[in-house]
C-alpha cells in the first residue's frame, strides 16, 4: 500500500488513518483558512464548495515541495441551511453555534483529496446529517465544560465519538465523515493504485 503525507493538523485525521492501517507522516499545511473562506462566500459559493476547495489547497501545497508523494488534504465544515459554520475560536463561539444547532438538522460535510506534485489526482466529499436534540442554554454550558480546549478546538464543536453523541437523536451517515475523514474511499482509491 503506498504511503500517504497528511497535510493537516488534526489528530483525529491521523488516528483515524491509524486505526484503517494506512500508514502516514504528517505535514502540516499552515493554510490560513479563514480570507480563503471569506472570499469563496462572497463569491456564492456553498459549504460543500468551501470544504473541497480547503481540502484542495492543504493537499496541493505541501504536495509542490514533495516530490512523487501522495499528500492527502482534508477539509470539515457544518452546513446549517446552507450556512457555513466554522470551528470556534473560543468557548463563546462554540457556545453561540451549539444555540444554533439545537433543536435543528444540519448537516457535516467532509471532503478529502489527494494531490501528487502540486495537483489534485483524486477527491471525494461526503455528507452525514445530525437532528440535534433540544437543550437548554444550562445544558449546552454543562456539555461544553466536559470538554477540554484541545478537543473543542479540533472538531466541529461536538466529539461524536465521545461525549458528542448524546447531544444527538438521530445521526445518518459515515462515523468517519464525521469526525472529518471519509476514510473508505479513500482506501478503495489508493487499493486501486496498487
Amino acid at each position: 500500500m503506498h504511503k500517504l503525507v497528511l497535510a493537516s493538523k488534526s489528530k483525529v485525521r491521523h488516528q483515524i488513518l491509524l486505526k484503517y492501517d494506512m500508514e502516514c507522516i504528517v505535514k502540516h499545511s499552515n493554510v490560513d483558512e479563514d480570507p480563503i473562506k471569506k472570499s469563496l462566500l462572497n463569491e456564492g459559493a456553498t459549504p460543500e464548495i468551501i470544504s473541497k476547495n480547503l481540502a484542495e489547497l492543504k493537499a496541493n501545497k505541501v504536495s509542490q515541495k514533495l516530490f512523487d508523494q501522495l499528500v492527502l488534504g482534508a477539509d470539515s465544515v457544518i452546513d446549517l441551511n446552507g450556512e457555513l459554520i466554522s470551528k470556534p475560536g473560543n468557548r463563546e463561539e462554540a457556545f453561540n453555534i451549539l444555540k444554533k444547532l439545537n433543536g435543528k438538522i444540519h448537516h457535516l460535510i467532509s471532503s478529502a483529496c489527494i494531490s501528487k506534485n502540486g495537483s489534485m489526482v483524486w477527491n471525494y466529499t461526503d455528507k452525514a446529517s445530525l437532528t440535534m436534540k433540544e437543550f437548554s442554554d444550562k445544558d449546552l454550558k454543562a456539555y461544553l465544560s466536559k470538554i477540554t480546549d484541545e478537543d473543542l478546538y479540533a472538531y466541529n464543536v461536538y466529539q461524536i465519538e465521545g461525549e458528542g453523541r448524546n447531544l444527538f437523536s438521530k445521526i445518518e451517515g459515515d462515523e468517519n465523515t464525521i469526525m472529518g475523514l471519509p476514510v473508505d474511499k479513500i482506501k478503495q482509491y489508493i487499493k486501486s493504485l496498487s
